[in-house]
Order: structure tokens, then C-alpha cells, then sequence
């Protein structure tokens, strides 16, 4: 009888055993499993940037005669006289005629007020509106007239002088230099990465590029839609893209 417990017993260690050593495998092999799939689906995003320094070549400024008469003819016969003074203001500074455009005379009519404020359809007067634009490669001689024009107002002349805008005109060639240089940051941020974690990169699974950001040098401001910055004549252009690798 004692005999035979013994055989019971041993049998039951056996066969606990054999089911201890089986999980024991079937869970190193299923971790292993897993640890394959999560690894495989690993994937790292990274942003690259480049940034360039420009200097803008060619220069806008715009300018508005302004004129007022009881009478039209009077009001239009003393805009072109006002005009021609600016344009001999211009080209005695050195601007070429061809860098010149005019574009047509903007009319307002002035109706009569009643003693309450309302407007009849009685002509009072009429306001003429004359703008001259430049657009030139010389940058400093449109920065010059725009601040200097007014003096024309000594001579009776109504006008007004905006601010310059600056423009660079060899841009699209220089984004896909920037992009280019944008990619290799970005494959250079991954590998980094990657091997700060004991991985490698691997193929690229997804790349996306962002908007142009010009703004002025040393400025940190971005928008969603990009930024075209004309109020400054040195510029930084920014490039960004996003790229995802598969690691390994």
C-alpha cells in the first residue's frame, strides 16, 4: 500500500513538473513574441530645421497725392500739378522711369451734411486720390524717398508716404536648398536618438513638410500658415519638416 502512494505521489511530482517546465517555455516564447511585434512597430518622428540669412533685392514703396476742390475739374487739374512735382522730386533723386507705375485717380464725392449729421445728394466738393508706387532693386534709394518725400509738403502738396516693403525675389530656389538641408537635420536627430536608445533607424515610413517662416534676423515668431516678413530688409528664412523612420 505504501508502495503504491509512493508510485502516486511521484507520478503527480512528474506530471507538475512537465506543466511547470511547459509555462515556463510557453511564456518565453510568447514575451518573445511580443517583444518581436513591439519592436517591429516601433517608430520614432522627428523634426529637422535649417535656417538661412537673406538680404532682401528688391524694394516697394507707395505713395498718395491727395487733392480737394468744390469742383472736379479744378480738383483733378491741381492733382496732376501736384504730380508732376513729385515726379520731378523722383527723378532728380535718381529713380528710373520705368521703375515708376500710376495707377488710376481714385474720385470721392463729399455730399452735403444737414444740422443732424444726415447726408443729401447735394455735391459739396470732391476728393482726388493719386498714388505712385515704386519698385526698384536700388534698396537704399527707396529707403530714402520714403522717408524724405514729405518734404514736398512745404510746397503746398498733400502726401503721404508708406513704409517701404522688402522683398526677396531668388526665394523658390533657396526653399529647395532648405528642405534639403532640413531632411539631413532630421535624419541626423533620429539616428541620434536612436542610438541613445541602443536602436538603429530604419526605412522611412512618413515625411511632411511645414511652411516657410521669413522673418526678421533673431525673431522667434512663427505662424501656422508661414510668414512672409517685408518691413525688414535682412531676413532669416526658416524651413521645418517632420519625418518618421522605423527603428530596428
Amino acid at each position: 500500500m505504501a508502495n503504491q502512494n509512493s508510485k502516486s505521489w511521484l507520478g503527480l511530482f512528474l506530471l507538475g513538473a512537465l506543466l511547470a517546465v511547459g509555462i515556463v517555455v510557453a511564456t518565453l516564447v510568447i514575451s518573445k513574441t511580443v517583444e518581436r511585434v513591439k519592436f517591429q512597430n516601433q517608430r520614432i518622428t522627428v523634426k529637422g530645421f535649417a535656417e538661412r540669412a537673406i538680404t532682401s533685392d528688391i524694394a516697394v514703396w507707395s505713395g498718395q497725392i491727395t487733392t480737394r476742390s468744390p469742383e472736379l475739374v479744378t480738383a483733378y487739374d491741381n492733382l496732376q500739378a501736384d504730380l508732376g512735382k513729385v515726379l520731378l522730386y523722383l527723378q532728380q533723386h535718381g529713380v528710373r522711369k520705368e521703375d515708376i507705375s500710376i495707377p488710376s485717380v481714385i474720385t470721392t464725392i463729399q455730399y452735403k451734411r444737414t444740422a443732424n449729421g444726415s447726408t443729401t445728394n447735394i455735391v459739396e466738393g470732391y476728393i482726388l486720390v493719386q498714388t505712385v508706387k515704386i519698385t526698384s532693386p536700388d534698396i537704399d534709394q527707396v529707403t530714402d524717398i520714403a522717408g524724405e518725400i514729405t518734404v514736398l509738403i512745404k510746397d503746398g502738396i498733400e502726401i503721404d508716404s508708406f513704409s517701404p516693403q522688402y522683398f526677396y525675389t531668388k526665394l523658390d530656389d533657396m526653399k529647395i536648398e532648405l528642405l534639403g538641408e532640413a531632411t539631413k537635420n532630421a535624419a541626423m536627430r533620429a539616428e541620434q536618438l536612436a542610438e541613445n536608445s541602443g536602436s538603429k533607424v530604419g526605412a522611412l515610413k512618413y515625411a511632411s513638410q511645414g511652411v516657410f517662416q521669413i522673418t526678421p534676423v533673431y525673431s522667434t515668431e512663427v505662424a501656422n500658415y508661414g510668414m512672409y516678413d517685408t518691413s525688414t530688409i535682412e531676413k532669416s528664412v526658416k524651413a521645418v519638416v517632420t519625418m518618421e523612420y522605423s527603428i530596428r
